[in-house]
């Protein structure tokens, strides 16, 4: 659960998917999404990052529902914590309108 640890389990999963292994990249993106929330807490940067990569993935399997969650949980975490101006939470408003 190291942080570089995280982020090489996160950039496993973003390659899988970028090959079309969205099962082999949801379990890991799920374990990076886990493992932040249980180290960093739930509305760290990191951990809406890897809320919005599981949503992502979710969204190409076409669990467009399951997505949506993840899209205005993350949505609303940094429209709390970064501001409705800020660039990630701008990235979330135009992930969830897709």
């Amino acid at each position: 659960e190291h942080p570089s640890t995280l982020v090489s389990v996160n950039n496993l999963a973003l390659c899988l998917r970028a090959m079309g292994q969205l099962k082999d990249a949801e379990a890991l993106y799920r374990r990076a999404l886990e493992a932040r929330e249980r180290t960093l807490g739930a509305e760290h940067p990191s951990t809406l990052r890897s809320v919005n990569n599981l949503a992502l993935c979710l969204r190409a399997m076409g669990q467009l529902k399951d997505a949506e969650v993840l899209y205005r949980r993350a949505l609303e975490a940094r429209e709390r914590t970064l501001g409705a101006e800020h660039p990630s939470t701008l990235r979330s408003v135009n992930n969830l309108a897709l």
